[in-house]
């Protein structure tokens, strides 16, 4: 910027004259016109930033809420994942510990039960919508997740009880697997692979070759030990308190075996075969309370963990053959 085209009214004169400045002069007045705009234009900038972007206090809170909020986001999803172990160690508490003792299952609704009365989470809602249902559902989630986990405390409590008090009974219980091998058929309406149509299959079949070892899977006494049958080479234990077990297409019993002998829990009382009518090598074992079958899956639990038990129930629920 110059001073050029710059005049005053010389009143001797009666004329304008042209302003004269030196160097120095038009440098100073040029850099506080610049220094003026500059104040100006931040002021405007600083005050636009403030009213529709935010202040930087502002906007670093911002960024500071968003990665909480995705941490949360990532809490819900740990959460989830959570309740859902919580279902299965209940559904395993029902179906199997409780089942298996005699106990009544805790009914669904009692392990749901939640608080009532006035809304507990209504201090979130100062925060954002997004960061209060996020808030309110952690929060929710959380309670419930420590209602149930007190609930099935004391049902173990409940179990543990029940075993000190009836242990001669559990000592008869058929409460192990019988083979090593893995399940390949399980309890209930199955297509037999000789007979070619669909019939109520009593046991579980186990993958075993011939001459695996099979053990007792509970106290008891020999009730059969010979040739039956469909069932090819059985072995009967009569395990008192109205359960029996069986185990079919033996290949022969262990060194002692027969009737009227006496067994314990894991003893070796025989070994697997392909005798009777079955589609290959395996061993078939059923579970009989009060002499009607019933799943012999739900006694799989002294030697068994809560991930192979999920396991075995889904190959039982999906597998729709026996082999035999």
């Amino acid at each position: 910027m110059s001073f050029k085209n710059h005049f005053y009214y010389d009143e001797q004169t009666c004329e304008f004259v042209p302003v004269s400045n030196s160097r120095k002069d038009q440098i100073l007045y040029t850099a506080c016109i610049w220094i003026i705009n500059g104040v100006i234009v931040s002021t405007i900038g600083l005050s636009l930033l403030s009213n529709y972007v935010g202040t930087p206090s502002e906007l670093a809170l911002a960024s500071e809420n968003k990665i909480l909020i995705e941490q949360l986001a990532e809490t819900k999803s740990t959460i989830i994942d959570m309740e859902e172990q919580v279902q299965e160690i209940a559904g395993l508490d029902n179906e199997m510990y409780r089942s298996v003792l005699g106990l009544d299952p805790i009914p669904y609704e009692e392990r749901q039960k939640g608080t009532g009365g006035a809304d507990p989470y209504e201090e979130f809602d100062v925060y954002s919508s997004e960061a209060s249902e996020i808030l309110r559902w952690t929060s929710s989630q959380l309670d419930n997740l420590e209602r149930k986990i007190n609930i099935q405390k004391l049902s173990f409590e409940e179990i543990k009880y029940y075993y000190n008090q009836n242990q001669e009974k559990l000592r008869h219980l058929p409460a192990i697997k019988p083979v090593s091998g893995i399940l390949l058929s399980g309890y209930g309406m199955r297509m037999h692979p000789v007979l070619k149509y669909r019939r109520f299959h009593e046991g579980l079949d186990f993958r075993a070759d011939i001459g695996t070892d099979v053990f007792s899977t509970g106290e008891g006494t020999v009730k059969f030990a010979g040739r039956n049958g469909t069932y090819g080479l059985l072995l009967v234990i009569d395990h008192g308190y109205g359960y029996e077990t069986r185990y079919a297409h033996l290949s022969g019993f262990a060194e002692g075996v027969k009737k009227g002998s006496k067994v314990q829990r894991g003893d070796l009382v025989a070994f697997t075969g392909n005798t009777g009518m079955t589609q290959g090598p395996h061993l078939h074992y059923e579970v009989i309370l009060n002499n009607k079958p019933i799943d012999p899956l739900n006694f799989l639990f002294a030697d068994t963990t809560p991930e192979e038990y999920l396991m075995y129930q889904d190959i039982s629920k999906n597998n729709p053959m026996s082999m035999d």
